[in-house]
């Protein structure tokens, strides 16, 4: 069935790329949610944001229905968070039809995590991590890449922008500065989390992420019995759990190791909160 469908929306692009009733917007369209927080508050209600991949699906394997190729042949930009499986299914075909719209890359001048160098993460997207947002340093150069892309496709409210920047990125440093004050009375220095999508923040704080994903599969009996002897020899106290994946093999694990087990959701829009909230779980003894 699944087959069907992408079938269908792959017959649908030249028809959205081709057509003339669709005529461009003052509209963008991002990847994920946490992007579409960031690109409101710079562009305040000067644009429309909307997210391709919804809240509570996963943006690995997400396809776009023919409703969003619609809105985005309405759109004058796209902004790409980078690397992650949607885009990294889709966005050939997306620029390749949507000629008009302007495509811009936020992990531009990222400091990447190459996941060939981080192994026990489990999880490849053509050899880098592509959870930029995760991190409040990296998540700065995501805002700096969408003020630039602003001002190239509406130079004429370029103040606007300038100052949007300035209050988010004061609003984002303070981020920051609470995670670091939070995580610094934390013994802990290491957690357990079902998808590796927490790799730039536990880089930027001085963390170690294990992965129960093991690329991107189940682990096998033996991955899991080798991941407990970890935790317990560690005394990791800790295990993350998004809410689109599959919890069977974290409840197992905090059964077994006495951790505790937190739900999170890096892909929220409330991107400020959801960060602070995640370096409290840790604090937390």
């Amino acid at each position: 069935m699944k087959n069907k469908i992408f079938l269908f929306i792959i017959s649908c692009l030249p028809l959205f790329a081709c057509t003339k009733t669709f005529q461009q917007e003052n509209r963008i369209m991002v990847t994920i949610e946490p992007q579409r927080y960031f690109a409101s508050q710079l562009a305040d209600t000067l644009f429309t944001v909307e997210t391709m991949v919804p809240p509570g699906t996963s943006p690995e394997t997400y396809d776009p229905s023919p409703n969003q190729m619609a809105g985005l042949a309405r759109a004058k930009a796209y902004f790409c968070i980078g690397y992650i499986g949607f885009e990294q299914a889709w966005m050939d075909k997306l620029k390749a039809n949507q000629p008009n719209v302007k495509f811009f890359d936020n992990s531009k001048d990222i400091s990447l995590i190459k996941t060939n160098a981080h192994a026990h993460e489990g999880h490849h997207h053509g050899d880098v991590d592509p959870h930029i947002w995760s991190s409040p340093r990296e998540a700065l150069t995501i805002v700096k890449n969408m003020y630039e892309a602003l001002v190239e496709i509406d130079p004429a409210h370029e103040a606007v922008y300038t100052e949007n920047r300035q209050k988010l990125t004061e609003k984002m440093t303070e981020t920051d500065k609470k995670m670091t004050d939070i995580l610094k009375s934390s013994s802990q220095k290491a957690f357990v989390i079902y998808h590796p999508a927490l790799a730039y923040f536990a880089r930027d704080y001085g963390l170690t992420q294990y992965c129960i994903e093991n690329d991107g599969k189940e682990p096998s009996p033996e991955q899991l019995k080798k991941l407990v002897e970890t935790v317990k020899s560690l005394q990791v106290k800790t295990i993350f759990v998004q809410q689109e994946f599959d919890r069977k093999n974290a409840e197992t694990i905090a059964q077994e190791t006495g951790c505790k087990l937190v739900i999170i959701n890096p892909l929220s829009y409330d991107w400020n909160e959801e960060m602070i909230r995640i370096a409290q779980a840790l604090a937390d003894e």
